[in-house]
């Protein structure tokens, strides 16, 4: 079953309080309770902090949970498990689906072309098609995006400041996650402008994460860059750890990657583009159309580094880099 184990987890992450939410506005007779579909993909590591800054966007708009709206999570185990999913939120009619990222999304589109469907932190939606242009979405998806086939190429930008004698550097990605193509492209791009050679290495599931690095080290890589995806946040911890037992220094997007032992990231604040989707998610439930509502970029950057990592690695940042961090973890 899809929820099956991850559901457990989940609901031990999020507290018990979660059980109550339907209960609750089942006890509310006569009141229209707004129904949100989550559409999510497991693991789910660090989802409890980014689904709370969502219920905290709503809260801070005066909703109330169990009075004003529920949330139907349904969290599948692999990506193929999604469209049965999003369909089974469409054939709840939901009020609004809550489709995070640009792997949910897709199944949610093909899933209905009715129900408003909310993104917060999208790869790339005008370059996978999900929307016509940020300005005039169309169709029936808004939200934002976390600009990640620019950032990405930005990242290598960054690694190259931080290690300016890189030449070589190595590229952790997901196949399975959509925008990673795209991405790829861009980091293509932004190599040949910068005189560095990539090594381009896939990883599909975690079991794939030592063998990539075996392949880097090989590889005689610089340092390497993480594409984000869901696996590479689920297991962030596990990559730092590999990172650290290969010597390679490594530039993530999420700064909760940093946090669990990576040296370096770069990239928009994922928890406030989660807290400003519910502002998307209350204007449809007061009638606004998803193809009105343009979608929004980030405002907050974060250029995060790890003392204690860079010390592991006898690695040393230059002062100029030092002094643009936002944070610096010691």
């Amino acid at each position: 079953m899809a929820i099956g184990i991850g559901r457990r987890q989940f609901i031990s992450a999020l507290g018990s309080a979660t059980l109550a939410w339907p209960l609750a506005a089942r006890a509310q007779q006569g009141r229209r309770v707004a129904r949100i579909g989550f559409l999510g993909l497991l693991p789910i590591s660090g989802s409890a902090s980014r689904i709370e800054a969502f219920r905290v966007g709503l809260r801070d708009l005066g909703y109330v949970e169990g009075n004003d709206f529920v949330i139907e999570y349904r969290w599948a185990e692999q990506p193929n498990e999604l469209p049965k999913l999003a369909a089974e939120l469409v054939h709840m009619n939901v009020d609004v689906i809550f489709a995070p990222s640009s792997i949910q999304v897709e199944p949610a589109r093909q899933a209905t072309k009715t129900i408003p469907i909310v993104f917060a932190a999208h790869a790339d939606p005008v370059g996978l098609g999900h929307v016509a242009s940020l300005a005039r979405p169309g169709g029936n998806i808004t939200g934002l995006s976390m600009m990640l086939t620019d950032l990405t190429a930005k990242q290598l930008e960054i690694a190259k400041e931080a290690v300016p004698h890189a030449t070589r550097v190595g590229v952790l990605w997901n196949p399975p996650t959509p925008s990673h193509a795209l991405a790829l492209e861009a980091l293509k791009a932004a190599g040949k402008k910068l005189g560095v050679e990539l090594q381009m290495v896939p990883v599909r599931t975690v079991e794939e994460f030592d063998p990539a690095f075996a392949t880097m080290t090989e590889g005689r890589v610089d340092c390497f860059l993480a594409v984000p995806s869901a696996l590479s946040y689920s297991y962030r911890a596990q990559l730092a750890d590999l990172a650290l037992k290969h010597r390679l220094g490594g530039i993530f997007q999420q700064k909760e990657s940093v946090e669990a032992g990576a040296l370096m990231s770069y990239g928009a604040d994922t928890l406030d583009l989660y807290r400003r989707a519910a502002s998307y998610v209350d204007r449809i439930l007061k009638g606004a159309q998803p193809a009105d509502l343009p979608v929004e970029q980030p405002t907050k950057f974060e250029l995060v580094i790890n003392l204690k990592t860079a010390k592991a690695l006898d690695f040393t940042f230059p002062e100029s880099f030092l002094v643009r961090a936002d944070d610096v973890i010691e």
